[in-house]
């Protein structure tokens, strides 16, 4: 008996080594597994230096235009800036100074007729490129976009049927009346400014036409398209323009840029074409061409 139990000791004895074993072999395969983990992920702890330098073209406004080929230009019908031929083809001071420029980066300009309100989101959606049609650099536009040197002087004036220039002469503001204004304009915020009732339309041409048919009293619109599209020689010969806006609210004259998309190199590469179009007297010889040379900002 004492045998037998002495047997059978000795065998609980054996599976009781046996099991203790057999329960620390997966404790040191799992010890052992961090080993070939951690030498596997090694090559990956390097990737990030070449991809640290990805984002720096990726980012490049300027590589991505010149890669696809198109500056894609915002604009709106505006004579003598943006408007086109009678062939159908955009022509203007902007669209001329937007061909030269597109030609100096190695592409070409294509244009996009855009409605104003709209500008930031067309241009954030890269639906266009830059936003390039007599825009004014107001405090909205300029936290929105990235907007170069200015180059051209305006203000807003009050175009009425020359029939009743006298009635306008001497307003202190325009309370009382329906004035036709762009929507989303510098000139809509200078007639609301005034007291007036807005009409706001699509375009600085439409507001035009609200005034020769009669359906408006007067429209507020930039001093450079005035000077081109109203009075006599013109399409609107019945119309002329009288009181300047910023004068009646002490402001100074407003000055014109271009719009990029926020952190864009294509702002510098512009400013940099800009400075070069005046040295070597281009730009003035394009404003010549549309009658805005007085209006240029050389220095």
């Amino acid at each position: 008996m004492k045998k037998t139990l002495s047997a059978l000791l000795a065998l609980a004895m054996c599976l009781s080594l046996t099991a203790c074993g057999g329960g620390t072999q997966p404790a040191q395969d799992q010890a052992s597994t961090p080993a070939p983990e951690a030498s596997a992920s090694a090559p990956e702890a390097s990737t990030p230096a070449p991809e640290a330098s990805a984002p720096a073209e990726a980012d490049s406004d300027l590589a991505y235009v010149q890669d696809k080929g198109t500056l894609v230009v915002g604009i709106t019908n505006f004579e003598p800036m943006d408007y086109q031929d009678a062939d159908g083809n955009w022509i203007g001071f902007d669209a001329d100074m937007a061909k030269a420029f597109a030609e100096s980066i190695g592409v070409t300009a294509e244009f996009i007729e855009i409605n104003w309100d709209n500008k930031l989101f067309e241009l954030d959606s890269k639906a266009i490129d830059c936003v390039w049609n007599g825009m004014t650099l107001n405090d909205e536009v300029k936290a929105s976009m990235s907007t170069s040197d200015p180059y051209c002087l305006n203000a807003q004036v009050l175009v009425v049927p020359a029939d009743k220039a006298a009635d306008f002469e001497n307003l202190e503001s325009l309370e009382g009346l329906n004035v036709a204004v762009e929507s989303g304009s510098a000139g809509e915020d200078a007639a609301e400014a005034l007291g007036a009732t807005t009409v706001p339309v699509q375009s600085q041409a439409n507001t035009l036409m609200e005034v020769s048919a009669g359906t408006s009293d007067a429209a507020v619109i930039d001093l450079l398209m005035a000077g081109a599209m109203i009075g006599e020689g013109t399409s609107y010969a019945d119309l002329t323009y009288t009181l300047n806006l910023n004068e009646m609210q002490d402001l100074p004259s407003e000055e014109y840029g271009v719009g990029f998309r926020q952190g864009s190199d294509l702002t510098a590469a512009y400013n940099d074409f800009w400075a070069a179009s005046v040295a070597d007297g281009s730009a003035i010889q394009v404003a010549t061409t549309y009658g805005v040379q007085e209006s240029v900002i050389t220095d």
